[in-house]
């Protein structure tokens, strides 16, 4: 008798957990959907998205270097802060290379344009196994996520994209030395900065649930703080010409998340305390 209750049981938990993939797969599913609706509308505004979009940051007339002239002249600067014409030639070197390219940068558009329901679909994944407190935090988290992912990807965008064209691009060992950027190492370049800031920006939300788990604590992230200080300003460097105002300028945002991390940190562990 107690033979056949326990292979019940497991038969049951089995069913549980089966279940639990069959409305997996089911949320996997929409995010597909809305990944791949989002992919085709790019891929049908073509003009819009390479011509307004993608290709804009290698024009001189982008709306970042004509903000940063502006700066320059408010602040006495001459044409310090302005930007030469770029000295590159975006060329495509196979026979598929922009058929190729024009698949890409439309699914990486549908994620972009699909990760608020991403999270929207993650949230009622998880959503039944929260108590309702949990519950609205979580519900709260897919607004702040999908604000900071839209944040970060728009800083990437505007911020760190036309510094690194216009210093990659324009950078060179010699006059003999003529760049032809490909067309793939162009836009593997922007959308990569674009995607990677709109994650990176999501370091708030992480932080919150390692810290819920007991992961990370503020204790921990001040004391790593010079750390964090000295990385942030490494990535600074490597993707931003070298100046100090650049530098500044990406390094500021990223700094900012990481304090607004250390305090959310804070906040969970005083709740748990008095829970």
């Amino acid at each position: 008798m107690a033979m056949d209750q326990s292979f019940d049981e497991e038969e049951e938990g089995k069913m549980s957990f089966l279940a639990h993939l069959e409305v997996l797969r089911w949320h996997l599913i929409r995010i597909v959907v809305a990944i791949m609706i989002g992919a085709i509308a790019a891929f049908i505004f073509k003009s819009f998205i390479f011509d307004l979009v993608v290709l804009a940051p290698a024009h001189n007339t982008f709306l970042t270097y004509r903000l940063f002239c502006q700066l320059s002249e408010l602040l006495n600067l001459g044409r310090a802060l302005c930007f030469d014409d770029l000295t590159f030639n975006l060329v495509n070197l196979t026979m598929a290379g922009q058929f190729s390219m024009h698949l890409i940068v439309s699914f990486i558009a549908g994620i972009i344009m699909a990760f608020p329901y991403i999270l929207f679909e993650v949230w009622r994944f998880i959503k039944p196994a929260l108590k309702s407190g949990e519950s609205n935090y979580a519900k709260g988290l897919v607004f702040w996520g999908s604000f900071l992912f839209i944040s970060g990807v728009l800083f990437g965008y505007y911020m760190i994209t036309p510094l690194s064209v216009q210093f990659l691009g324009g950078y060179s060992v010699s006059e003999m030395i003529v760049n032809q950027i490909s067309l793939k190492s162009y836009i593997s370049t922007v959308t990569t900065i674009t995607l990677s800031t709109g994650l990176i920006f999501q370091l708030p939300i992480l932080v919150y649930f390692l810290s819920k788990i007991g992961i990370v604590t503020p204790k921990l992230m001040k004391a790593y703080r010079r750390h964090a200080i000295i990385a942030v300003l490494l990535l600074s460097g490597l993707i931003t010409p070298p100046d100090l105002t650049s530098q500044v300028l990406v390094s500021m945002p990223l700094l900012l998340l990481y304090e607004v991390s250390i305090l959310i940190s804070k906040m969970v562990e005083k709740k748990a305390e008095k829970s």
